[in-house]
């Protein structure tokens, strides 16, 4: 499979995963995100979605294509 006929979402860390549990920080590193600002494409899957929504105060959806 490639990604030119996959629908792309990418995602920006807004906040520090400081103080938050261990599963939020490792499912920003999965996410491919560390740092604030911090940019990220992805192919847009259902677990993809899943790691999303649970660190979604930490993060925002910029554009999905």
């Amino acid at each position: 499979m490639t990604t030119e006929n996959q629908a792309m979402v990418t995602v920006e860390q807004t906040a520090s995963p400081i103080g938050r549990p261990a599963s939020q920080r490792a499912t920003l590193v999965g996410l491919g995100l560390n740092k604030i600002g911090r940019r990220s494409s992805l192919i847009d899957t259902a677990a993809v979605r899943g790691m999303i929504k649970k660190v979604a105060h930490l993060v925002r959806v910029v554009e999905s294509e």
